[in-house]
């Protein structure tokens, strides 16, 4: 059996997975040097700021981990050909979205950024890669990759290119990659060549037990990324369809929870309800393997699936409906504070946050909305309104502000809506807040993290999701 000498990788993709995973690979192989490369350079330029705060990607220990082994033996560069040319391991770390037009429309997953990876690959290695898909990609994806990578091979030169094509998909919890990658519950290798597999699970041993990773054919490895996120992602509708009926026959919904979570068989996680899920993979995974459902006649599967889905959208439009009906079923003309765009807290992406819709509807009926979010960009939040199609941007500009404080939010706003778990949100002085804003005030806790006694008291209206009590001082 070959044994490949792992000495430089490069990760193409400087994102949510490529960053944070790369750093920690950095810490645990210091004697390997790592290339992240991306084409946008303003990202890459971001990643090689001497403020952290300019750093694209926020995760709690990321920081620390950029600084402490950038340019040393991790470096952020737009150079391509360079990075792939010198790598003896390749990892394909892009962002793999929802296709929005062609076949598969609205479910598929859009491959453009992974097939012009592969051909780059193909055209600027120079000998044997192992080429790593990281991305979370549909099953069958590698043997795309695999046809691409062999249709470069040249047999007549005496320099001949070789590669082997492994599955590693990641399983990140935004807000706790860092933690997740150092502490992993398991680390998923799907390939053929088992030398190639052995190269990449003796970097992983510099500090994974070896009992906690396993190694897969390859299609079992795409085909577990794709259902894990799935089966997460069933587990926060299943606990919100309950929150709804928590609210009209009287239970808790944080106390249905922690019963259920007791359960060895069922476990605690993920079992918290809140306004529906968001993050990149999720509803784009659930998409995915609808579309591989389809495809196969498997229509009762896909269904099912596609149910999962249905409720996280019928959670978001409840919490609109909710607000709306609460304040006198009219918006028009009213200040809400939304507290919180970032899908959940810890993190700075927005990707199919449920803040968005609900944003949306507010704003359709005639809400202006005032949002603040310690962590994320404003040209973020802009860029998410500016691909709703609902919505005309230039027109609904007006019903909606970007604020930079808590205060400045809620300031003369007839409701408070808290669509984030951010820490800082469980320490808010209700009392100051509730004398800048119109009566009556009311607070909408859609992730049950507030000290509800303590804004009930100084005279706020509370609306809990998962609970039936409201207290209406007014």
């Amino acid at each position: 059996m070959k044994k490949y000498d792992i000495r430089k990788i490069c990760c193409i993709g400087a994102g949510y997975v490529g960053g944070p995973t790369m750093a920690v690979f950095a810490k645990y192989c210091p004697n390997i040097t790592i290339n992240v490369v991306d084409i946008n350079k303003k990202r890459i330029d971001d990643w090689n700021s001497n403020n952290p705060l300019n750093f694209p990607i926020f995760e709690p220990g990321l920081d620390k981990l950029i600084l402490s082994f950038r340019d040393k033996n991790l470096f952020f560069t737009t150079d391509l050909e360079k990075s792939i040319s010198e790598a003896d391991m390749v990892f394909i770390s892009v962002n793999t979205p929802t296709k929005t037009k062609g076949v598969g429309a609205g479910k598929a997953s859009d491959l453009k950024w992974v097939e012009a990876s592969a051909r780059q690959i193909a055209e600027f290695s120079k000998s044997h890669t192992i080429v790593v898909e990281k991305s979370t990609l549909p099953v069958k994806t590698a043997e795309t990759i695999k046809n691409i990578l062999s249709s470069s091979q040249d047999i007549s030169s005496v320099d001949k290119k070789t590669f082997s094509v492994l599955s590693n998909p990641e399983f990140l919890s935004e807000g706790n990659a860092i933690n997740d990658l150092q502490y992993p519950d398991r680390v998923l290798i799907g390939g053929e060549d088992e030398s190639s597999i052995n190269a990449l699970s003796n970097l992983y041993l510099n500090w994974v037990p070896e009992k906690k990773i396993l190694k897969t054919n390859i299609w079992s490895s795409e085909l577990s990324k794709l259902t894990a996120n799935a089966f997460l992602a069933q587990r926060i509708s299943s606990i919100n369809s309950i929150s709804a009926l928590c609210e009209v026959t009287g239970a808790d919904i944080k106390q249905v929870s922690k019963a259920i979570g007791m359960d060895t068989r069922i476990g605690r996680k993920f079992l918290a309800s809140g306004p529906g899920f968001g993050g990149s993979c999720f509803q784009k995974d659930i998409l995915n393997l609808i579309y591989l459902c389809n495809y196969y006649k498997l229509d009762e599967v896909a269904n099912y699936w596609k149910g999962v889905i249905d409720i996280n959208n019928w959670q978001k439009e409840r919490i609109s409906k909710i607000i709306v009906n609460n304040l006198f079923g009219n918006v028009s003309g009213k200040k809400i504070a939304i507290l919180g765009f970032a899908f959940k807290a810890n993190t700075n992406d927005t990707r199919e946050s449920p803040s968005i819709s609900i944003c949306q509807d507010l704003i359709e009926e005639g809400a202006h909305i005032a949002i603040y979010d310690p962590k994320v960009e404003n040209s973020k939040i802009e860029d998410d309104f500016k691909k709703l199609n609902k919505i005309n941007f230039e027109q609904c500009r007006v019903n909606w502000e970007i604020c930079s404080s808590i205060q400045e939010a809620a300031l003369e706003s007839d409701a408070i809506v808290v669509l984030t778990e951010w820490q800082e949100f469980l320490y808010i002085d209700w009392k100051s807040l509730i004398n800048s804003m119109r009566k009556p005030a009311w607070l909408f806790d859609t992730r049950s993290c507030i000290d509800h006694n303590k804004a009930k008291n100084v005279g706020f209206n509370v609306w809990e999701i998962g609970n039936s009590v409201s207290i209406n001082k007014y």
